[in-house]
C-alpha cells in the first residue's frame, strides 16, 4: 500500500484506537509496583503516541502531499534512470509513463477523460533534465480534432512540493476536464512539474551564474520541447504559465520576462521578489543587476513591459502578500495587463488554491488561443 493511500492511514488511525483501548484495559494491572510494570506503562503509552503520530503525519501529508512516496519520504527513488538522447536528432521529450486523470468519468479511455504522460524534458540550452506530468484534454484523441493544434499551460508547484501535488491535492487535470466540459475554458495541454529543476536547491526560476540555468529552461527548453513532442503551437498567443507560491512568483516572473515566449501568468498567493536563504544559496554570486531583476516590482518599474497578462491571487485575511499584490497590479502598464482575486480570508493552502484554480484556468483560457 502507497504512503498516501486511503488504507494505509485507516490503518494507522485504527492501531493508535486499539493501542489507546488496550492501555486504558490494562492500566490497573501496570499501576502496580515492579520494573515489570513500570516498562508495560512505559511500553504502552510510547506506542500509543507513535501510532497518534503516524496517523496525524499521514492525515497531513495526505492532505498536503509532502511525500508522495515511501521512496521519497525514505530518500530514495523507487524507478530505473531513464536514458535520454542528447545527440543530434535525439527527442527532448521522453514519455516513460501513462496514467489516467483521476476523479475523471470515462478517464480509462483517452477520448473520454483524457490521458496523462509522465516524460523526463531535456532542455537542449539549459541542460537540465526534469520530469513532469502531461495532461492531454479528451480531444486531443477525438478524430474531430485531429488536426487542431492546441494551446498549453505550464503548471508549477510551490517549495518544496512534488509534481504529484498538482495531480491530486490541486486536482489541475480533472479541473481542467470539468471546466472545458462547462464550457468554461477550451481544452488545453497542462504541463505539470514543480519549480525545483534542481533538488533539493531552491533556484527561484533564476538562470544562477555557473548554472543551474532554471530561467532558460522554462522560459525556452520546456515550450520547444512540448510543441516539438505534441500538437502545441509554438507562438506566445499559444503559451500561459500559472503555480502556487514559489510556482506563483516563477509563473509570473517568466511571463513578464518573456512576453514573447508567454501570453499570460498567473501568480496564486505569489510573492513578488526571490527568496534568498539556505534553500536557495548565493543566486546571484553578487550582481546586482540579477537581483534587481529578480524582483518584480523593481522589474515593472524599470523595465518596458511586454504585451503579457498577469493575474495574482490574495486574501484580505490569511495571505502576506496583500501589499505586494496591490503594488503588483498598480505598477502594471499597457500594453501589459493584469487581473486579480481577492478572497475575503484565505491562508496559504490547498483549500485556498482549489477555491482559485477554476476561475484562473478560465482566465487562462481566454488569454490563449490555438494555433
Amino acid at each position: 500500500m502507497g504512503l498516501t493511500s486511503n488504507k494505509v492511514l485507516a490503518l494507522a488511525v485504527l492501531v493508535a484506537v486499539a493501542l489507546f483501548a488496550v492501555t486504558v484495559w490494562r492500566w490497573p494491572r501496570l499501576a502496580r509496583g515492579g520494573p515489570r510494570a513500570v516498562l508495560g506503562r512505559i511500553g504502552l503509552l510510547l506506542a500509543t503516541q507513535l501510532a497518534l503520530f503516524a496517523s496525524v503525519g499521514l492525515a497531513a501529508n495526505n492532505y498536503f502531499l509532502f511525500y508522495g512516496s515511501w521512496a521519497d519520504l525514505l530518500g530514495r527513488e523507487q524507478e530505473m534512470g531513464v536514458v535520454v538522447d542528447h545527440s543530434a536528432g535525439g527527442r527532448d521529450i521522453t514519455v516513460v509513463g501513462r496514467q489516467k486523470p483521476e476523479g475523471v468519468p470515462g478517464g480509462g479511455r483517452p477520448a473520454v477523460g483524457g490521458q496523462i504522460q509522465k516524460v523526463v524534458v531535456s532542455g537542449e540550452r539549459s541542460g537540465i533534465d526534469s520530469p513532469a506530468y502531461v495532461y492531454l484534454p479528451p480531444e486531443y484523441f477525438q478524430p474531430a480534432y485531429a488536426r487542431r493544434t492546441f494551446p498549453a499551460a505550464v503548471v508549477l508547484t510551490g517549495y518544496p512540493g512534488t509534481a504529484e501535488n498538482l495531480l491530486k491535492g490541486l486536482k489541475y487535470p480533472r479541473t481542467a476536464h470539468e471546466q472545458a466540459a462547462r464550457g468554461r475554458m477550451q481544452p488545453m495541454v497542462l504541463v505539470m512539474l514543480r519549480p525545483t529543476v534542481a533538488p533539493p536547491r531552491d533556484t527561484e526560476c533564476v538562470d544562477v551564474p555557473g548554472g543551474p540555468r532554471t530561467e532558460t529552461f522554462f522560459a525556452e527548453d520546456l515550450p520547444r520541447a512540448v510543441s516539438g513532442t505534441y500538437r502545441v503551437g509554438t507562438a506566445a498567443r499559444n503559451w500561459g504559465i500559472i503555480g502556487n507560491s514559489t510556482g506563483g512568483y516563477c509563473a509570473l516572473k517568466i511571463a513578464l520576462h518573456h512576453p514573447g515566449r508567454y501570453a499570460a501568468g498567473a501568480g496564486l498567493s505569489a510573492y513578488y521578489k526571490a527568496a534568498e536563504d539556505v534553500t536557495t544559496g548565493d543566486l546571484f554570486h553578487g550582481d546586482r543587476r540579477l537581483r534587481e531583476r529578480a524582483d518584480l516590482l523593481w522589474s515593472l518599474d524599470h523595465l518596458p513591459q511586454g504585451r503579457s497578462s498577469f493575474l495574482v491571487t490574495t486574501s484580505r485575511r490569511g495571505e502576506g502578500n496583500l501589499a505586494g499584490t496591490r503594488s503588483f497590479v498598480a505598477k502594471v502598464k499597457a500594453p501589459a495587463r493584469v487581473s486579480s482575486i481577492t478572497l475575503d480570508s484565505g491562508g496559504h493552502n490547498f483549500t485556498t488554491w482549489n477555491r482559485e484554480i477554476p476561475p484562473a484556468l478560465a482566465w487562462l483560457s481566454g488569454r490563449l488561443s490555438a494555433a
